[in-house]
């Protein structure tokens, strides 16, 4: 009834979608796109603001369509290209669940500091002594 995952393939719209649409206006961007909406395909629309994400999917009873609020924070501003194009582009399962979660996809991790090469057995002596200053690096 109700199967998101992996194995579905997703298309991201390029441009922010007006959320007050429902089911039949949906389909019919992803028609004017040139994609069939009753193709099993998930269709991802994003709200202007960034808060709303709207998911519609074709089933063999309908459409299912699945809605998701922010209730703190906005989605990804990388979501949509520089260049306001209509139509869809193909993201994957972990990067959908990554825009969901609020998290960017393509965001670095910072490295965690680590003790340098500074506190070997200099700070062990230092320590001795009563000095205590350990030195951090990247």
């Amino acid at each position: 009834m109700f199967n998101l995952n992996e194995n579905n393939q997703f298309f991201l719209s390029n441009s922010p979608t007006d959320m007050r649409v429902g089911v039949n206006a949906m389909c019919g961007k992803v028609r004017q796109a040139g994609h069939e909406p009753t193709n099993g395909r998930v269709y991802v629309f994003v709200g202007k603001t960034r808060k709303v994400m709207k998911l519609l999917h074709w089933e063999r009873g309908g459409y299912v369509m699945y809605y998701k609020r922010l209730e703190t924070g906005r989605l990804s501003p990388r979501l949509f290209p520089s260049c306001q194009q209509v139509g869809f582009r193909q993201i994957r399962w972990d990067e959908l669940v990554l825009f969901i979660e609020g998290i960017s996809p393509g965001a670095r991790r910072r490295k965690r500091f680590q003790v340098g090469e500074n506190s070997g057995e200099d700070n062990i002596k230092k320590k001795e002594k009563g000095a205590s200053k350990v030195w951090l690096t990247r």
